[in-house]
């Protein structure tokens, strides 16, 4: 493989990296935060996707943003609201609300399961005319994403130091202290949804103009892809690290993966075992820990037993 193609590769990867990296801080806020494993993640990428293609095509494509996170929010807050106010679990919840987006997903699309942009202005047609002449119009996707991660990621370091950011971190860590401490769980709970999913949101909107088209199961095991990404990062920066460095290890873990997921591809890997090798990602990043302590034991039985052997 030349040097062309390993550059253009490791592009190609930083870039799908940086558009999931907005997914896995959006479960870097649910999951690891506020401990809600929240199942709607692929039904609300979807959303997302959708509502940046609907809004882009109408003509507004920087107005596509903001609405397809508000869509994020309502989303979350539904999530939240079965979760909190009608004791539906978790879990639950976030099936029934992923399996309930897909009609609102075709509904808003008028029963169609694509879209195509292809002659539509979008935010990174936007900045390619305005980088036009310049030594960066080539990398004119990279500079918005890497924009739009950056900005979502410092949100998050600030937001979380905010009295409500504690109080959503204290929530995850003891609802029943944090409820005693005359905080609500429900609405710390609901507001750490509603924020999580708008990011997930926004990450679709991102996808679905970077690629100039929406498909309606774009969204399929994105939950999956953004999970084995945060346990990629929390591998790399330990979970004891600073809030920005989580942030960072987390974007880290969506590029790296990404990197896998190009690999695999190079290998001419048939394409229906990609969601295998994501399975396998995540079996290994959450036994990596684990296995790393078992390692140095099995090395001294192995070793023992050699010796003993001998003798």
């Amino acid at each position: 493989m030349g040097m062309d193609k390993i550059l253009a590769l490791g592009q190609t990867a930083l870039e799908l990296g940086l558009v999931n990296a907005l997914t896995v801080l959006a479960l870097f806020l649910s999951y690891t935060m506020l401990n809600v494993c929240d199942l709607s993640t692929d039904g609300c990428f979807t959303l997302g996707a959708a509502v940046g293609a609907l809004v882009a095509l109408a003509g507004y494509p920087w107005l596509s943003l903001p609405v397809a996170m508000l869509a994020g929010m309502a989303s979350g807050f539904v999530t939240a609201t079965l979760q909190m106010r009608m004791g539906v679990q978790s879990l639950l919840a976030g099936i029934v609300v992923n399996t309930a987006l897909y009609s609102v997903n075709m509904a808003m699309t008028g029963n169609k399961a694509t879209l195509s942009m292809n002659k539509t202005e979008t935010v990174f047609t936007m900045m390619k005319d305005a980088l036009a002449g310049t030594a960066l119009s080539a990398q004119y996707k990279l500079i918005v994403l890497i924009v739009a991660v950056a900005l979502a990621g410092l949100f998050l370091c600030m937001f979380l130091r905010t009295k409500l950011g504690l109080a959503i971190r204290a929530t995850g860590s003891n609802a029943d202290m944090v409820r005693s401490s005359s905080i609500n769980p429900v609405f710390t709970t609901t507001v750490g949804l509603c924020v999580s999913n708008s990011l997930t949101a926004l990450s679709g909107c991102l996808m679905a103009q970077q690629q100039k088209s929406f498909d309606i199961n774009m969204g399929s095991g994105m939950v999956t892809v953004a999970l084995a990404s945060l346990l990629i990062g929390g591998v790399i920066v330990a979970s004891r690290k600073r809030i920005p460095l989580r942030v960072l290890g987390a974007v880290l873990g969506a590029f790296l993966f990404r990197v896998v997921y190009a690999l695999a591809l190079r290998l001419d890997m048939p394409a229906f075992m990609l969601k295998a090798i994501s399975s396998l990602i995540v079996v290994l990043a959450i036994s990596g820990p684990y296995l790393r302590k078992q390692l140095p034991l099995v090395f001294r039985r192995w070793k023992a037993g050699r010796e003993g052997g001998r003798a």
